[in-house]
């Protein structure tokens, strides 16, 4: 009779595997029983054999144990986490950016126009974009200063030594913000954000609307009356304030949830952004103070 089919295939396909035997052409074995163990084959454990054998863990003595737990944990640098330095470097690295291209469009106030426009942009795609992009940020903070640059030259052109005042202005401000969130003094609070949210918002949209305005129909919202554009002005330094405010709280938290390190980049950008900010309002207020002096 001839042999079984699937025996024989099975004969075929394991043929000089050592854990089958030899199969014959009709389908038998012809390895003899007992010759190759289920241990053997398999490797696993035989009977009575030490299955941990050859197990080299040694079980920690007193000491050992006492240095493993006196040893630190590993730091946000070690774990490659948000540091406090890795925020300060890269806030520093994007307002020297800033520093830098403002001097060059002090001597070419033209530059201002790019600026505003590349800043916008890239302020909303910073903002809203999931992955960071160091160049981008980058990118941004140099727009930024190519703005800050025109505007101040003008300001500086109308009132001479503002700027001066308000580079320093925003130095004591931010400062002043800063001792503070850190001595517990000043804290956001979920219905300060929620305010916030909203009068930033219908500030912006009062900006983008007078900057048509302005350009468009010579007209500025702020008034005539400088007191009317004093009172707008000292109401958006305190916006700028306390978007400062909560760039503190946000870097104090991420660093201590252990952010990845390239949400530093983030921190820094919102940072800048609201350092710039502080300083444009601050060059306001302070214009509109030397009117009511010079009136």
């Amino acid at each position: 009779m001839a042999g079984n089919p699937l025996i024989t295939s099975m004969g075929n396909q394991h043929k000089g595997d050592p854990r089958f035997g030899q199969f014959g052409a009709g389908g038998t074995s012809t390895a003899q029983y007992g010759q190759q163990s289920y241990g053997n084959a398999y490797g696993a454990p035989q009977y009575g054999q030490n299955p941990y054998a050859q197990n080299t863990y040694q079980q920690p003595n007193a000491e050992q144990l006492n240095q493993m737990y006196k040893a630190p944990a590993a730091s946000n640098l070690e774990a490659g986490r948000v540091t406090m330095d890795d925020v300060v470097r890269k806030t520093g690295i994007n307002l020297a950016v800033v520093v830098a291209a403002g001097a060059v469009a002090w001597f070419i106030p033209v530059l201002m126009y790019l600026g505003l426009v590349g800043g916008i942009v890239l302020g909303l795609v910073n903002a809203f974009k999931k992955k960071v992009s160091p160049a981008l940020i980058v990118t941004y903070s140099l727009m930024q200063g190519l703005f800050l640059g025109g505007v101040s030259r003008l300001f500086d052109y109308a009132y001479p030594g503002i700027v001066v005042q308000a580079v320093g202005g925003t130095v004591v401000v931010a400062g002043t913000i800063l001792v503070l969130f850190a001595n517990k003094k000043l804290r956001t609070t979920p219905k300060l954000n929620k305010f916030f949210m909203i009068a930033a918002s219908a500030y912006l949209v009062f900006l983008l609307i007078n900057l048509v305005s302005t350009f468009v129909f010579q007209v500025s919202l702020y008034g005539a009356n400088p007191y009317v554009g004093l009172a707008i002005a000292l109401f958006a330094v305190l916006l700028a304030s306390y978007s400062l405010l909560q760039d503190y709280t946000n870097v104090t938290e991420m660093v201590n949830a252990g952010a990845p390190k390239s949400e530093s980049w983030r921190l820094a950008f919102a940072l800048t952004a609201s350092l710039v900010w502080l300083y444009i309002e601050i060059l306001r207020v302070l214009s509109f103070l030397r009117q009511i002096a010079d009136n």
